[in-house]
């Protein structure tokens, strides 16, 4: 067996990967188990209820999501009756997607949770460390 100096435990992207997990297990159990909504769903939803009427493709271009996973998302967000779309007048291959009112309820209720959430999230952390990781974190992210 090669005794190799590498240690999954310390490689970067597994645990970037982990930390990711583990911090939204409890925040997924809370818009699943409330909503019935999936991660990708959750994110589609965010983005509707953040920066208004938008088309699937401006989603997945803003969010990183592929498109395959936002036309299901969006599917499932329109049969829970979260959404409805609208033909583009200017170009019948795009649809205008925008929140219900049952969307923008779910939207309020678990923006307002994500919040909690975040700062459950950080509290063991100093207002010092909390700044620092958020800004590796993005850049790390390219945002």
């Amino acid at each position: 067996m090669d005794k190799s100096d590498f240690d999954l435990r310390d490689f970067m992207p597994y645990l970037l990967n982990m930390a990711a997990e583990e911090a939204s297990l409890e925040f997924q159990q809370y818009y699943k188990g409330r909503y019935g909504m999936l991660r990708t769903e959750w994110r589609v939803l965010f983005h509707l209820g953040r920066y208004g009427e938008m088309t699937a493709k401006t989603i997945c271009d803003r969010a990183r999501i592929h498109k395959t996973k936002v036309s299901r998302a969006v599917s499932a967000l329109e049969q829970k009756r979260f959404l409805s779309r609208k033909e583009v007048e200017e170009d019948r291959r795009h649809e205008l997607l925008r929140l219900t009112n049952n969307g923008v309820s779910a939207y309020n209720d678990i923006s307002a949770k994500a919040k909690e959430f975040d700062e459950k999230l950080v509290r063991p952390f100093s207002v010092e460390e909390q700044s620092i990781l958020r800004q590796c974190l993005i850049k790390l992210a390219n945002l």
